[in-house]
């Protein structure tokens, strides 16, 4: 085991950043969990025990940048490092757009959009002000490249992760910041029970090469390699973590 990074995952209290959490946590690294979603989070504070790591968790609105730069603040009071910042709070509302509630698509775009680029911006911010290399690890998704009919504002935030995460790179490139996205496909976590809901899961299911939702532990297991000082080429790119959902198939 090499020297405890620290690690801040947001959207930690379920799905893909549980599993990351876990991951890093029971690799030895110190996890900052921000979420506000308490109940969940206390949960992953148990996983994370029961895997034999540590882990803390602050209570944040990624939707507000003062809630991330307390969070970003604490972690670096509490343990003099930030190494990887993992910002992955997500949600979906499904609803056709031109005749739905606007508030539905106001609050994708502020979470899984404006919540990435606040999280950028306070994680950066510390890195820079540390004077060490970082990581920062954002999850797009394959709707960030293809779509599907209801769920426009969660397409229009996942292209915009895209292109925030491209852009974030080449601005913090000579702080010795990465930046990079992930781009998962059908994760079986708590966000696509609209689409079970819907009977829509089989369908999903049919795009993965390998026929079936990916795991949230292989989506972990993916963020944990990124993050290694050997992933250091990869940097303003988005990797496809969709089990060929986006390729070509007749």
């Amino acid at each position: 085991m090499g020297e405890q990074r620290v690690i801040i995952v947001t959207g930690g209290a379920s799905g893909i950043g549980r599993a990351t959490a876990v991951k890093f946590a029971r690799a030895g690294d110190q996890v900052v969990i921000g979420d506000i979603d308490e109940r969940g989070a206390m949960e992953t504070l148990t996983a994370v025990d029961q895997s034999g790591g540590s882990a803390r968790f602050i209570r944040t609105d990624v939707t507000h940048y003062a809630d991330l730069e307390s969070l970003v603040a604490a972690t670096v009071a509490d343990y003099g490092r930030l190494d990887v910042m993992f910002n992955n709070a997500g949600l979906v509302r499904p609803g056709a757009f031109v005749d739905g509630d606007l508030a539905d698509y106001h609050q994708m775009i502020d979470v899984c959009q404006h919540g990435v680029a606040y999280g950028i911006r306070a994680a950066a911010r510390a890195m820079r002000a540390l004077g060490k290399p970082g990581t920062i690890i954002n999850t797009a998704s394959v709707f960030g490249f293809v779509v599907n009919r209801g769920t426009l504002g969660y397409h229009a935030a996942k292209g915009a992760v895209i292109m925030i995460t491209k852009a974030a790179a080449l601005e913090l490139a000579h702080c010795g910041i990465r930046v990079l996205a992930i781009a998962p496909g059908g994760v079986d976590t708590p966000i696509l029970q609209p689409v079970k809901d819907a009977g829509l899961i089989d369908l999903v299911q049919k795009f993965h090469m390998r026929g079936k939702l990916l795991k949230a532990a292989e989506i972990a297991d993916a963020v944990y390699l990124l993050a290694m000082p050997e992933a250091g080429v990869i940097n303003g790119s988005v990797v496809m973590l969709d089990d060929g959902f986006t390729a070509f198939k007749l």
